[in-house]
């Protein structure tokens, strides 16, 4: 098949570009290669990829001009792109503009292409509020701007499947980590300190999270999955991660073992809108997809701390 997949140089874009080109698909990447982290970053994930056959194309998808020169004939369309976290340093408007607006004209672009089987939509467990431990038929009460329109965005693809002009689902996902992981999130942050023997700005109380820290190639192994099965995963909503919580303190402390030393801690005032408890249910992943992610945290640890040491040391 042909895919297209957008926020293809980021972190968890970029492992299913791989990944799908591996299982012998055709791959195209979009990203807008923005300023939001080291564009530098993106680039290095965008090498690797077109080293394995990926084409990248480096377009705004909330520009109707970025969508002419593209090719019409994807069969999959794979939408992770979207600004992400809760970082108090974006804008509403760009939430509104990159995670609503974007995801409407992408919309747009689906509909010319006539032999087009599926949208994905990566959706986000921030959909679900404070507390993400819930199935998916729950009511969703995001306490962030990036919840809000992640959520606007899942609607505004979920209503072309119930309109019968798309086929197209949603998936929400828990607490990704791995290689490539963002700069600004838990991990590679945590990392990045030790070896650059910097403290580590620690949210207060945040240490008592509870988190689904889900291997993202678990997570990929989910995605492959719903590609596979596009009809019976038609208009539904699919929460993807793993069922075993660990606070951020277990986190921390792994990453501590597995490089053999302390990690200085800053502790920096509350972040508003931060969850305090994810927990995958995954019952409807399992029913429809037999989905069974298997890394364990420090697994998947040892994975990212490798990753970090080719790229950066």
């Amino acid at each position: 098949m042909k895919i297209l997949i957008t926020g293809a140089a980021g972190f968890i874009g970029s492992h299913t570009a791989e990944r799908f080109v591996k299982e012998g698909h055709e791959v195209v990447g979009l990203d807008n290669f923005n300023t939001y982290y080291d564009i530098e970053l993106k680039r290095l994930n965008a090498k690797d990829l077109i080293a394995v056959g990926v084409e990248i194309i480096e377009v705004d998808l909330r520009e109707e001009e970025s969508y002419k020169p593209l090719p019409k004939d994807f069969d999959v369309i794979i939408h992770f792109a979207a600004q992400p976290g809760i970082s108090s340093s974006c804008t509403f408007e760009e939430y509104l503009t990159n995670n609503i607006i974007a995801t409407e004209k992408l919309i747009k672009f689906a509909h010319q292409n006539k032999e087009l089987k599926q949208f994905v939509n990566i959706g986000t467990s921030s959909i679900y509020g404070l507390e993400a431990t819930f199935p998916e038929g729950i009511a969703p009460m995001p306490a962030s701007n990036y919840g809000v329109t992640k959520l606007a965005a899942e609607q505004l693809v979920l209503a072309e499947s119930r309109s019968k002009r798309l086929n197209a689902c949603s998936l929400r996902l828990y607490s990704v980590y791995g290689p490539r992981e963002r700069p600004e999130k838990l991990y590679t942050k945590l990392i990045a300190c030790a070896f650059n023997k910097e403290a580590f700005p620690l949210f207060n109380g945040s240490e008592k999270h509870l988190r689904s820290f889900t291997y993202v190639g678990d997570i990929v192994d989910g995605v492959l999955e719903v590609v596979k099965n596009y009809e019976i995963v038609n208009g539904e909503i699919i929460n993807l991660g793993t069922e075993v919580e660990h606070t951020t303190k277990d986190g921390i402390n792994f990453v501590e073992e597995l490089l053999g030393e302390k990690i200085e801690m800053n502790v920096i005032d509350k972040r508003p809108g931060d969850q305090w408890r994810t927990n995958a249910n995954i019952d409807k992943a399992k029913r429809l997809l037999n989905y069974n992610p298997t890394t364990g945290l420090k697994e998947g640890l040892e994975k990212q701390i490798a990753w970090y040491k080719e790229k950066f040391l």
